[in-house]
């Protein structure tokens, strides 16, 4: 078969796997023919190349196609070559640079978030947090970032748990808290204005995978008299474009 025919083969093939993607219930030959303005002939011909590699699978009621469980092993294979700290490094150190604050990498950890990862900025200041070390999910920029978009039981947990008091800034008041956490994922990004740490104030962003879970957050911290409140509207942008970068990395959001 010439080259160019074979290219166009996979090319059409791509596009009936895509196709199937959208239609949970699958589509039968006539209505992929019709959306991909090929013959019927051609279509059954890729469609049955595919099912014998295992890549779709027929109803043998309804006679529709859908995705097979093979691309569920591929998908696999890509999700765990994903990990976040290795994916994430580069472009905390970008941001780091860019901001000379420090940067952080968290994950949830039960009802805290685990520092995975930390960039220090060249300033003298020394903060609290280190890798492996956790943080407050209800007194951190980081925590609120997650908790803002997990899911009412998890933030329900959270609360029961007990909203420790760290500074006099600190929110210990569940409905606070609550409609707090409403306010952080209307805006896309959590403040921590001295909550944790007396003298330090953070900016954080939530991180997502591939099918749109919060997996973890990012965050630029420093000094109050670096991260001034005047600075927060710019750090903020930064943060969320970068946590952004990272999600995308993730595979988040799948189909863009």
């Amino acid at each position: 078969m010439p080259q160019d025919n074979t290219v166009q083969s996979i090319e059409r093939a791509i596009n009936i796997l895509e196709e199937l993607a959208e239609e949970k219930e699958g589509l039968g030959v006539t209505e992929l023919s019709r959306r991909l303005n090929l013959h019927k002939s051609t279509v059954h011909r890729l469609l049955s190349t595919l099912l014998s590699l295992g890549y779709v699978e027929q109803n043998p009621y309804s006679e529709k196609y859908r995705l097979g469980i093979k691309l569920l092993h591929l998908g696999g294979a890509i999700l765990e070559r994903m990990d976040l700290r290795k994916e994430a490094h580069d472009l905390l150190k970008e941001l780091s640079d860019e901001v000379n604050e420090a940067v952080h990498l968290v994950v949830p950890d039960g009802n805290r978030a685990l520092y995975i990862d930390k960039i220090d900025s060249s300033r003298t200041i020394r903060m609290y947090s280190q890798i492996g070390r956790r943080a407050p999910m209800h007194a951190s920029a980081v925590g609120k970032a997650i908790l803002a978009f997990s899911s009412e039981d998890f933030v329900r947990k959270v609360i029961d748990e007990g909203l420790e008091k760290y500074t006099s800034n600190t929110i210990t008041d569940p409905g606070k808290l609550v409609e707090h956490l409403k306010t952080v994922r209307a805006r896309g990004f959590a403040v921590d204005d001295e909550e944790n740490e007396e003298g330090i104030r953070c900016v954080g962003a939530p991180i997502f995978d591939y099918s749109g879970r919060v997996i973890g957050a990012l965050s630029i911290s420093g000094a109050t008299v670096t991260v001034t409140p005047d600075k927060v509207k710019i750090l903020a942008a930064r943060v969320k474009e970068y946590a952004a970068k990272i999600s995308r990395r993730m595979g988040w959001p799948l189909n863009k």
